[in-house]
């Protein structure tokens, strides 16, 4: 069985495209042809469409036209038709005047590559000579069995597909049979796409039905798995399937449900046996896999498990959550975490000095999306997790790496300071209070239980879109500079008690990587604190 496409250029300039067919006896010709005589299609490039048919053995030919519109003509073939096919369909388009580019080898060349370079029949163009010219593969490597295919036939159809140069670092081969039937052959890259970064997070897996290009389009995976590259060819879909019927087409969505089963499946056991394999895949791909944490509830137990964190356990590289939960300190019934711009700043951070006092491990999340997929409830083995700038943290019950460590306990001259720091900055925070958070630095910023994360707030706020709540100022009692404040209070020197409490929250902010509000303002204080204390306190 060949397909063969003919362009002829008749002598009167009246173009003529003809494809000849030759069609399986065990087949109807309207079966065959479904997605080719599309004819809404056929009317926007064809004055007339000739279609042309005669069934093996059947002594008579058959000629179907049509003009575009309502109606059509049956008639037997004349000799002259009814000679050029001797079995088969042929199918001749007389094209428009503004559709004669679709007569240029290489435009034909390019059509057939795009949408039918996988059909199981050889495509063969015909020059001007006569001679053919075969222009599709006719071989789609997903139909066949994974025992025939070689690694090397994978990284050639990865490149191909992906229109990529790097090697695959999973690739993932199956034939699903049952309802319904299609071939998947999935890759996963070892460095990100150029358009992992589009703002519209399109996946690019290719749908095929019985070989033919349908769409790159129809949405196959979540937008959290847009760096997956490959194809799926159906053999239940119609070949002439709209973009309004892939989005709410039972079948479809049975397919989208089953990949995304799959890809993380396939994800979990490169994981489990492969670590070096899942580190590269997840160091190229882990901040978009973590999207799936805030899109997708039905599977973020799944992707929690499969997410890597940097943290404060030292530089043995990236941990899971298995991990962090078999090193857990006794006493601790929460999972720490901490979001912020870089890795150096977090780790920089004074919220972390109380848990580092206690050995307690906290997870450095330093992507953009942590700050949004942290805001929903999360937890992991019964464990819920907990921002160190976020609501109230107390450590008491997990005891101190340094048993001769100084554990402070509130007094009423504390409550005093407090509220004179409240008093001084009036409505610049929303609270002050005694920080369990600080061993060694003065302040630090934290949000309200019931608010958003820090620094979700800055997030939305350089995007003009944060609520502007105010923050909760902390304050470390046993800190010098807390210290001199009390002194200050207790000797009547407002004008320092002033400066003083201006200063702590200054500084919680610049620790939190923020500007101050006024600079000018800041400077000037700390000159004038500085002076005083140099002349003695004059």
């Amino acid at each position: 069985m060949r397909v063969s496409i003919k362009v002829v250029r008749e002598l009167d300039g009246n173009a003529v495209h003809e494809r000849v067919v030759d069609v399986p006896e065990d087949r109807a010709v309207g079966s065959h042809f479904e997605g080719i005589l599309h004819f809404r299609a056929v009317g926007l490039v064809a004055d007339r469409i000739e279609v042309t048919s005669r069934r093996a053995g059947a002594p008579d030919a058959w000629v179907w036209t049509s003009s575009g519109g309502a109606g059509f003509e049956l008639a037997l073939a004349s000799d002259e038709q009814a000679g050029r096919v001797p079995r088969g369909t042929e199918v001749r388009l007389h094209l428009k005047e503004d559709a004669k580019r679709y007569l240029e080898p290489f435009e034909i060349e390019r059509l057939v590559r795009t949408y039918s370079d996988h059909i199981l029949f050889p495509i063969e163009l015909l020059d001007d000579k006569g001679e053919a010219r075969q222009i599709n593969a006719a071989s789609a490597l997903w139909q066949r069995a994974k025992s025939e295919v070689k690694p090397e036939d994978y990284t050639q159809a990865y490149r191909s597909i992906a229109m990529a140069f790097d090697e695959p670092a999973l690739t993932l081969h199956y034939k699903v049979e049952g309802r319904q039937s299609y071939a998947v052959l999935l890759f996963v890259p070892s460095t990100p796409p150029f358009d992992l970064g589009d703002p519209n997070r399109k996946g690019r897996i290719k749908l095929y039905v019985r070989r033919v290009f349908i769409t790159d389009d129809a949405e196959l995976l979540p937008p959290w798995l847009r760096f997956v590259r490959g194809v799926v060819d159906s053999e239940d879909l119609p070949l002439n399937i709209s973009r309004e019927m892939l989005q709410n087409n039972p079948q479809v969505t049975q397919i989208r449900n089953g990949l995304v089963s799959r890809v993380i499946g396939e994800l979990e056991s490169t994981a489990d046996k492969d670590a070096e394999t899942y580190a590269k895949i997840w160091n190229a791909f882990g901040p978009v896999l973590k999207e799936g944490l805030y899109e997708d509830q039905e599977r973020r137990g799944q992707l929690l498990a499969l997410t890597r964190f940097a943290t404060t356990a030292g530089e043995g590289g990236l941990r899971s959550l298995k991990q962090y939960m078999a090193d857990l300190k006794p006493n601790q019934t929460e999972i720490y975490y901490l979001v912020g711009e870089s890795a150096e700043r977090v780790k920089s951070n004074p919220k972390l000095e109380a848990a580092r006092a206690r050995g307690i491990e906290v997870l450095l999340l330093t992507d953009p999306i942590d700050a949004f997929w942290t805001m929903m409830p999360q937890e992991f083995e019964g464990k819920p997790l907990k921002s160190l700038s976020q609501g109230d943290v107390d450590f008491a019950l997990v005891p101190l790496l340094d048993q001769a460590a100084e554990q402070k306990t509130a007094s009423d001259e504390d409550a005093t300071v407090i509220k004179a720091v409240k008093d001084a900055l009036a409505d610049k925070v929303s609270e002050v209070r005694a920080s369990q958070r600080l061993t060694e630095s003065a302040a630090c910023l934290v949000a309200s239980a019931q608010g958003r994360d820090r620094e979700l707030e800055r997030l939305l706020a350089r995007q003009n879109r944060g609520s502007g709540a105010k923050p909760i100022l902390e304050l470390n009692m046993s800190h010098d500079l807390v210290k001199a404040l009390a002194a200050a209070l207790g000797e009547k020197r407002e004008a320092d008690v002033s400066d003083i409490a201006a200063l702590l929250l200054d500084q919680a902010h610049i620790l939190d990587g923020e500007v101050p509000a006024d600079p000018a303002s800041f400077a000037k204080r700390l000159n004038a604190l500085a002076v005083r204390g140099l002349r003695g306190g004059t």
